[in-house]
């Protein structure tokens, strides 16, 4: 009976053994399962987030195509830049404008018998009066200082100035612009003694007023002109209207 019984007992410790064993590598099965499925479920959520992170990409590459749109901003550059054109070109219209009207960039000379060209002529109002007109010939401006110094024929003396006749500023002359003087050629009293005139000699005064400068304008007075000791001849002027005033 007692050999009976340990048998028993080892039989049953024995299916014990083999049952805990068996327990054991279940549990290690199930654990390596359930190891592979947590591997699983982390393999897929990175790819996932790599599926994501390429979206994610594709957005930022959306995100730098708008970047792209900003192409309306670069025409409106070049709308800058053109409206910069158009102010070039107002520029060079205002300097066409300036040289149409005979503006110079030059510096103003002296007005003299070299760079102007001097006319004598015979007027009906006043009466016993010629006007002198001098026209800038020249590629700039010119200065007509004071009054013209004439000479007729061959008098020792220059002709009386009206001092009264000075103008308001110095009359500048642009290319092709003209100065006025009139010359009154007998003055008060009458009966004065009258001389018969030929030729007419222009000198043109300097700025100090103290003496002529550059070559004279050699002129042939109109046919029957007499001239008297009491005449005289005025300052220039930039109207004739107002040259004959006097």
């Amino acid at each position: 009976m007692r050999k009976n019984r340990i048998r028993t007992t080892a039989l049953a410790a024995t299916a014990l053994l083999a049952a805990l064993s068996l327990t054991a590598c279940n549990g290690t099965e199930d654990g390596a399962m359930s190891g592979a499925s947590t591997a699983a479920s982390d393999s897929t959520a990175t790819d996932t987030g790599k599926e994501t992170g390429k979206d994610t990409e594709g957005t930022g590459a959306d995100t730098d195509s708008g970047t792209d749109s900003k192409s309306p901003a670069g025409n409106t550059a070049s709308g800058s830049k053109n409206s910069t054109g158009s102010t070039s070109g107002q520029k060079s219209d205002t300097a066409g404008r300036n040289s149409a009207t005979g503006s110079s960039s030059k510096s103003p000379v002296t007005c003299t018998g070299s760079n102007t060209k001097v006319t004598v002529t015979k007027v009906s109002r006043p009466i016993n009066h010629l006007l002198l007109t001098a026209t800038n010939t020249g590629s700039g401006p010119c200065y007509a200082y004071h009054a013209p110094a004439l000479r007729f024929d061959d008098a020792q003396a220059a002709f009386p100035v009206l001092r009264d006749s000075i103008p308001q500023a110095v009359v500048t002359l642009e290319p092709g612009q003209s100065a006025y003087a009139s010359i009154g050629l007998s003055g008060e009293p009458d009966g004065q003694e009258l001389h018969e005139g030929t030729n007419l000699s222009v000198y043109f005064t300097n700025k100090a007023n103290q003496g002529s400068t550059g070559a004279p304008a050699e002129l042939t007075l109109p046919a029957g002109t007499s001239w008297g000791d009491n005449g005289f001849v005025t300052y220039w002027q930039s109207e004739m209207d107002a040259a004959l005033t006097y």
